[in-house]
C-alpha cells in the first residue's frame, strides 16, 4: 500500500481505524464473476475506499501456479490508486487529484481453499495519470480463502506499514485458459480449375 510523505506523518500520529468499507460494499462494485478449470489461477479483482488514507484503489493479482510444484503460486500484483471522497468510486478528471498505477512481481501458495498472495521484488511506478506518483510503497499481501460458490476470496491486506489486517474482497474475473482462442481446423475447399480450354468472345 502507498507511503507518500503526507501519509507517513498520518501513519506516525494515528492508528488504523477497523471502520473500512463492508465486504457488501466491496463486492457490488465489481464485474461478474468467471469461473475457470483451475480453482486459483486466473486474474482477481478488488474495488475498494480506505477511508484512513482518503484513497480509492483497485487491486488486480494475475495468479499463476509454479510448474512442476503442488501447491506455490506466482505472477503480478497491479494497484491503481486515485485520491478522492467516498462517493469517487470512478476516478474522474484531475483538478490536481493524485491518480497512479504501480504493479511489482507476487508469488504465494494455495493449501486447499486457503490462498496467500504477496508482492517481491522491486514496485514499479507504471503511470502517473493525475499530480505525481506515491513518494514510496510498500508491497501488499494478502490471504484469505476462495469460496468457489462465489469465485471469490475475502482477504486481509498486510503491508508491514500502514496496511494492518485491511479487509479486501477479491473476485475472480477471468481465466487464463480462455485468453486464447480455441484451435479451429477449417479445411478450404478444393480448387477446381475450369474445364473451357479457350474463350470465346461474341
Amino acid at each position: 500500500m502507498l507511503l507518500s510523505g503526507a501519509v507517513l506523518v498520518m501513519g506516525a500520529l494515528f492508528c488504523v481505524p477497523a471502520a473500512l468499507a463492508t465486504i457488501g460494499e466491496q463486492r457490488a462494485r465489481l464485474p461478474p464473476p468467471a469461473t475457470c478449470e483451475d480453482p486459483v489461477e486466473g486474474v482477481w479483482k478488488s474495488h475498494q475506499y480506505v477511508p484512513f488514507l482518503g484513497y480509492w484503489m483497485i487491486f488486480q493479482l494475475e495468479v499463476r501456479r509454479v510448474p512442476g510444484t503442488k501447491n506455490a503460486l506466482r505472477g503480478t500484483i497491479s494497484n491503481e490508486t486515485w485520491l478522492g471522497s467516498p462517493a469517487d468510486e470512478e476516478p474522474g478528471e484531475c483538478a490536481g487529484n493524485e491518480h497512479w498505477l504501480v504493479s511489482f512481481d507476487g508469488q504465494g501458495s494455495i493449501q486447499g481453499s486457503k490462498i496467500f498472495f504477496g508482492g517481491v521484488g522491486a514496485w514499479r511506478l507504471d503511470r502517473v495519470i493525475c499530480a505525481h506518483g506515491p513518494g514510496g510503497y510498500n508491497l501488499d499481501n494478502f490471504s484469505g480463502e476462495i469460496d468457489p460458490d462465489l469465485q471469490e476470496f475475502q482477504s486481509v491486506n498486510n503491508d508491514g506499514g500502514l496496511a494492518v489486517n485491511v479487509p479486501t474482497v477479491f473476485r475472480r474475473i477471468r481465466c487464463f485458459d480462455a485468453d486464447s482462442p480455441p484451435h479451429v481446423e477449417v479445411t478450404p475447399p478444393p480448387f477446381q480449375p475450369s474445364r473451357n480450354k479457350g474463350c470465346s468472345c461474341r
